[in-house]
């Protein structure tokens, strides 16, 4: 049976009966009933339920009651109340009586096509005419930052700001989900997140964003201080803490992931004893079969070695950092193996709407293959399954979640407002299926709460829309406001849609800028001289390749392995003998301390920030370097992707083992040069201060 069929088998077992593990014997789960295997099959064309992982739980989570103080909010909400009841400051003591701002357009960038149209001729053909017309072409399409000449707005509309406002309160007789203004914003509320914004943000992940999950009644969210901090919830939901000297080895919990990984993960498992179990990862993303898959590690495991990893973390769509996109039929596969384990899937989604269609074609174009490996794939509507389109083709063109293959209910997935809007909005959401989030929601009562009222209003006030026009009218008058200034809409979800494809649209314009800058100075072409008299006339021509990549599918890296192993010095013997070999690790550091002294001044972040672990580290991750081409302009991608470039190709002329020991021994020189050109603003960042 192959790995779409094991899929569809899960699938169809779940639509026939709907059957749960057995939870592991505990003191906390006996304390509540675990839900038993149901006997009646599912109806023909019903969904079924999700299933209970309570049994997956940490005992904490299992202990969590409701906060009485939050279930008593709901009578403050009673018309005409006299509350004596709450500790809540009254909103005239709020030193806020309006949040004003200029936002864009949701029209200010320009999208790049969902698809290349490159017909089958074209990209099979080994005609070089052939490959110049595709060059032509996604050129044309990518590059461009002009708005199609059939848009309705004129580039100068659409670059001009906009002005938002949010009021101290808002008018008498509108719903809590309505109301965007001061007085509830800034006041203490539920945890799950400020109501009108919770509202709005529920309908788009269930309606646009995941409108196809197969479990009955479709998936819940919580909002959250961002995605780090929708991880610790997640780590707080479903992981015990270990600790070597209290608990036996065999009870310590582990985290599935690939042998790369974003680092920060790293260090908010390590608190909690966890250890890294690494699983293969190929081309395509984590490897679902064979040796070293993710199904060899699970159905192998050594119980010595602590619990059987119960969690999967992973960036699925541009991952962080290798850039991989998982297709669906990939995720199914993962998905086959996670269901039959009893594996909970963490899906940390910051770059969902980065997927690059024009990356392969291109990748290909540049290279003179004759067909695009690994392009991305749009997901095909089966609407006689019951599926339905989000009604804008942007959203129905991209890879879907793990959500759309979730028959269990057993995936965890993050978003944030950090690429889309801002890092320092600290602002996104947990989705998954209700008793989930009903449990995040207990974690949040007594730890974050809910997330920043000022950003949640503004956030809100940015996708809603304002205050009905005459209270909207009479705030901008009390405020001395220009009355020539337009009056703001909201961009609903068609403005938000618009504005993720236009940001989609510009960073795959920089990453094709950035990726054929790299294409063009990959290899390292030397002149020599002919060994025999009888070929003086001839000229000897060596090709190196300097370093390797694949054009990233999506997000907002690009990683290259550099191939040390080439270099005159690879494991050369260092000026003092006693120190040993230049070997990998040492290679990576110097590289590192050239490119980022002068002439060259670009940071990059090196391999073994994102190994999982010291295995990793040690035998592979000094190969590789993360390239962002989101942190700079757009003058300085391109020019600090130059200046990299021409620093690789200069780092392959250090010929002499004591000139490599110097820009070893020069590193504080260089690190003061690298201060003060980052103070001169001179410092291309292509590594690790932004686009974490």
């Amino acid at each position: 049976m192959d790995a779409s069929s094991s899929f569809d088998a899960l699938a169809g077992s779940r639509m026939s009966h709907s059957s749960t593990s057995t939870a592991p014997a505990s003191s906390i789960a006996s304390l509540k009933a675990v839900m038993s295997p149901a006997t009646s099959p599912i109806p023909a064309g019903q969904k079924p339920p999700p299933r209970n992982l309570q049994h997956l739980y940490a005992e904490t989570t299992n202990l969590r009651q409701p906060s009485k103080m939050k279930e008593y909010y709901k009578f403050f909400q009673i018309p005409g109340i006299g509350n004596l009841a709450g500790g809540l400051p009254h909103v005239q003591f709020f030193p806020y009586d309006t949040l004003e701002a200029k936002i864009a357009k949701p029209e200010r960038w320009t999208p790049s096509p969902n698809k290349q149209d490159i017909v089958e001729s074209d990209i099979e053909s080994d005609d070089e005419d052939d490959i110049v017309e595709i060059v032509d072409r996604v050129a044309a399409v990518n590059i461009t930052s002009e708005e199609p000449s059939s848009s309705s707005s004129a580039p100068s509309d659409r670059t001009a700001p906009e002005r938002i406002l949010v009021p101290k309160v808002a008018p008498d007789g509108l719903t809590a989900d309505k109301k965007i203004d001061l007085a509830t914003a800034l006041q203490y509320g539920s945890a799950d997140g400020y109501p009108p914004l919770l509202a709005w943000i529920r309908n788009f992940t269930r309606e646009y964003l995941h409108p196809n999950v197969p479990y009955e009644g479709g998936p819940e969210v919580v909002l959250t201080v961002g995605s780090t901090d929708g991880l610790s919830k997640t780590l707080e939901l479903f992981v015990d803490d270990w600790n070597p000297v209290r608990d036996d080895v065999t009870t310590r919990p582990g985290l599935l992931c690939e042998p790369f990984i974003y680092g920060n993960v790293l260090s908010q498992i390590a608190p909690k004893g966890m250890q890294v179990v690494t699983v293969e990862a190929d081309a395509d993303g984590m490897v679902p079969y064979g040796p070293g898959s993710l199904e060899d590690v699970l159905a192998n495991w050594d119980p010595s070695k602590g619990r059987r990893p119960h969690i999967l973390y992973t960036v699925t769509m541009g991952h962080n950092p290798t850039g991989i996109v998982l297709s669906l039929e990939r995720r199914k596969q993962l998905y086959e193996v996670c269901s039959r384990f009893d594996v909970i899937i963490a899906e940390d989604d910051p770059y969902w709407y980065m997927q690059f269609p024009s990356a392969a074609v291109n990748e290909a174009a540049s290279r003179n293959l004759s067909k695009p490996k690994s392009p991305l794939v749009a997901p095909t509507i089966n609407k006689a399954a019951g599926q339905r389109s989000t009604g804008f083709a942007f959203l129905d063109s991209l890879v879907p979640s793990f959500l759309s293959v979730d028959v269990d209910g057993r995936v965890v997935r993050l978003d944030t407002f950090s690429k889309t809007v801002a890092p320092g909005c600290r602002l996104g959401w947990i989705t998954a299926q209700p008793a989930l989030i009903e449990r995040f929601t207990r974690i949040a009562e007594t730890g974050t709460q809910q997330p920043s009222g000022f950003v949640q209003s503004l956030i809100s006030e940015l996708v809603i829309g304002p205050l009905p026009a005459a209270a909207a009218k009479k705030e901008l008058v009390a405020t001395k406001s220009k009355q020539t200034e337009p009056t703001f809409s909201g961009w609903q979800v068609g403005g938000w849609v618009r504005w993720l494809e236009g940001l989609r649209g510009e960073y795959e314009r920089r990453m094709n800028r950035m990726c054929t800058i790299l294409d063009e100075g990959s290899f390292q072409l030397k002149q020599g001289t002919p060994v025999r008299a009888a070929d003086a006339d001839w000229g000897v021509i060596t090709k190196t390749q300097l370093f390797s990549y694949d054009w990233p599918r999506g997000g907002m890296f690009v990683w290259i392995r550099v191939h040390f192993e080439a270099h005159p010095l690879w494991y050369a013997t260092r000026p003092n003998p006693a120190d040993g070999v230049i070997d990998g690790p040492l290679f990576s550091t110097a590289l590192m301390l050239y490119l980022s002294s002068k002439p060259h001044l670009v940071l990059v972040s090196p391999g073994t920030m994102f190994s999982a672990d010291d295995s990793v580290r040690l035998n592979r991750g000094w190969a590789y370097f993360r390239l962002c081409f989101a942190a700079e302009s757009d003058e300085n991608v391109e020019a600090c992707s130059k200046r990299l470039v021409d620093g690789i190709q200069k780092f392959w002329k250090v010929k002499k083992a004591q000139d490599f020991e110097d820009i070893i021994n020069n590193s504080p020189i260089v690190m003061a040069e690298a201060a003060e050109a980052n103070k001169a603003g001179e410092l291309g960042n292509l590594g690790v201060w932004m686009g974490c």
